[in-house]
């Protein structure tokens, strides 16, 4: 079953904690939340104190994409904050592997996250200490951009690569993931949808009734 998580980056700050309980409420399955820097990507979203803040009002697990320079010096901060899964960027560090391995040793999830233009040939030698991989369908940074069409052959490449050496992972898209592109990243083998603006986080329409029609599509997929 795919899993749904709302980008709490897309959300009413100045009434999160009420989001959040929404959200738990209406059957999200994780909260995905965007730590941003300023420096790796062109803007700056929440900090370990927003997450630590709204850890307390769900038991669902918290999803922290770093997109951050450097983000093995930031790990301790947003374990202690709550995070249960935390992603890292190809690009962001030197030593990837080891710090992939050190989030597992600290016995999260450890998830590496591929931007448009990242190839999937840069997780050959770490593959063997990830649990998850983002594919990003638009360049980070920013909610509302274009689903970037390409990522759909790069998703499905990635799926078939998974399932050819016998691992065990799960595919997570971000960006844009909405009516008009969710049916295509179910059919290349994406696990786990981050909704935001496209999908989720609409004007006038309720929560249940975005996580129902995401369901459904899951469900059509099964059915076909």
């Amino acid at each position: 079953m795919t899993l749904i998580g709302p980008s709490l980056m897309c959300a009413d700050m100045s009434n999160l904690g009420e989001t959040v309980k929404r959200l738990d409420q209406a059957g999200v399955d994780f909260f995905h939340l965007d730590v941003m820097d300023g420096s790796f990507v062109p803007n700056f979203t929440m900090g370990p104190d927003m997450v630590k803040s709204i850890r307390s009002l769900t038991k669902k697990p918290f999803d922290v994409h770093l997109m951050v320079e450097n983000p093995e010096n930031h790990l301790d901060t947003f374990i202690e904050s709550g995070a249960d899964m935390i992603s890292i960027h190809t690009e962001a560090t030197v030593h990837l592997q080891r710090t992939l391995q050190t989030i597992r040793d600290r016995g999260l999830k450890a998830g590496v996250a591929l931007n448009p233009s990242t190839p999937i040939d840069e997780l050959k030698y770490v593959i063997d200490v990830v649990d998850y991989i983002t594919i990003m369908t638009v360049n980070p940074g920013f909610s509302g951009q274009k689903f970037i069409p390409s990522m759909y052959k790069k998703l499905k490449e990635l799926n078939n690569w998974i399932k050819r050496e016998g691992y065990n992972i799960k595919i997570q898209v971000d960006g844009n993931i909405g009516d008009q592109t969710v049916p295509g990243v179910l059919e290349n083998g994406a696990d786990m949808l981050v909704c935001g603006t496209s999908s989720l986080f609409k004007p006038n329409v309720p929560f249940e009734e975005s996580i129902a029609k995401l369901k459904n599509f899951n469900c059509e997929l099964s059915r076909n």
